[in-house]
C-alpha cells in the first residue's frame, strides 16, 4: 500500500497557526523563557518549519507583536460609533478596549510588558501602536469639547468668550493620561479575579468623564498658589 497523503495547510493559515502557538507561549512563559520547540509542539509543526516562515525567535516575536497591535487597535476603532454622543462614542471605545485586553490576555501580556522590556524594535513596534490610540482618543476628545460647548459663550466672569476648542497641547495630554491609565487598568482587571471588561470600562469613564465633563464646561481644577 502507498503511503498515506495528507492535505496541505496553506501557508498563510499555517502561519497563523504558529502564531497563534507563539503568543499563548510569549505570553505564558515570557519571551526569554519561551523555547521554539515549545512554539512548534503547541503549533503541531516541526521547529525547522517555524524558522522556514518565520526565520527567528526575535522576528517570530515581532511578528506577533504587530499582529496583535493591529487586532487591538481595530477592535477599538470598530467598537466606536460616529453617531453616538461624545461620551458614548469614549464609553464604546473603553468597552472594546477592556473587551479584547480580556480576551486575549497573553497578547495584552506581550504588548504591554514584555515587548516594551526587551529592547528595541519590539519597544518600537509597541510605542507606533499606542502612538496610534493616542490619536484616536485625541480625535474622540476634540469631538466631545465641540460638542460640549457648541457656540462660544461668556465666562462666569470678566466676559470673555470661551474657545470651544481645546489647547492642542491639552487634549494632547488628556489622551495621553488616558491612554496609560487604560493600560494599568487593563493590566490590572486582568490579574484580579471577577473583575469584568465592562466593570473596567466604566471605573476610568467614571474616572475620566466627569473630569473632562468639567473642563469643557470651563471649570476646571485649579493649582493652589505656591
Amino acid at each position: 500500500m502507498g503511503a498515506v497523503k495528507t492535505k496541505r495547510m496553506p501557508r498563510a493559515v499555517r502561519e497563523q497557526q504558529m502564531l497563534d502557538a507563539a503568543v499563548e507561549t510569549f505570553g505564558r512563559r515570557g519571551y526569554m523563557a519561551a523555547s521554539m520547540d515549545e512554539i512548534a509542539e503547541l503549533a503541531g509543526v516541526s521547529k525547522p518549519l517555524v524558522y522556514l516562515y518565520l526565520n527567528s525567535k526575535e522576528d517570530l516575536f515581532t511578528a506577533c507583536i504587530r499582529r496583535e497591535a493591529k487586532a487591538l487597535v481595530e477592535a477599538v476603532r470598530v467598537g466606536v460609533r460616529t453617531d453616538l454622543p461624545a461620551d458614548r462614542q469614549l464609553w464604546e471605545g473603553l468597552r472594546a478596549f477592556f473587551a479584547h485586553t480580556a480576551q486575549h490576555p497573553h497578547a495584552w501580556s506581550i504588548l504591554h510588558l514584555q515587548a516594551r522590556t526587551h529592547g528595541e524594535p519590539f519597544a518600537a513596534e509597541v510605542a507606533a501602536m499606542r502612538e496610534e490610540i493616542v490619536a484616536f482618543v485625541t480625535q474622540l476628545i476634540m469631538v466631545a469639547a465641540r460638542e460640549a460647548l457648541p457656540q462660544p459663550r461668556l465666562r462666569s466672569c470678566g466676559g470673555t468668550p470661551i474657545d470651544p476648542d481645546l489647547p492642542e497641547r491639552e487634549v494632547a495630554g488628556l489622551a495621553e493620561a488616558l491612554v496609560g491609565a487604560a493600560e494599568s487598568l487593563a493590566a490590572w482587571a486582568n490579574a484580579t479575579a471577577g473583575v469584568t471588561s465592562r466593570q473596567a470600562a466604566a471605573t476610568l469613564m467614571n474616572f475620566a468623564w466627569s473630569g473632562l465633563g468639567n473642563l469643557m464646561n470651563d471649570r476646571p481644577w485649579t493649582p493652589p498658589a505656591d
